[in-house]
């Protein structure tokens, strides 16, 4: 399972983006809680469509889940159109992803 992070910065004690499409940052995890990947959010700044075009990243990574602070319609649409789940959280990446895999 791959777990993407929404995250304000390039560590995992940085705390979860708010805004999924335009978060600066995504931390990919395994269940192993193992660091896969840091990816700057290419879509985080310039026109519509952001929400999308991460969702369609993700896919591309074979994120399974994706965790941020806040989910727009358009991301939360093409999330579910790509069979990954999402949960919004608060905090840091770390507790949120501890938090995560306990349940």
């Amino acid at each position: 399972m791959k777990i993407a992070i929404a995250s304000v910065g390039k560590k995992e004690d940085s705390d979860v983006s708010s805004r999924g499409g335009r978060a600066p940052y995504y931390l990919i995890f395994d269940e192993k809680k193992t660091l896969l990947d840091t990816v700057s959010n290419p879509f985080a700044v310039g026109g519509g469509g952001a929400g999308t075009a991460v969702a369609k990243m993700l896919a591309d990574m074979d994120v399974n889940v994706v965790i941020l602070g806040k989910i727009g319609e358009k991301m939360l649409s093409s999330l579910s159109e790509k069979g990954i789940k999402y949960h919004e959280e608060d905090g840091s990446v770390n507790v949120v992803l501890n938090n995560f895999l306990k349940n």
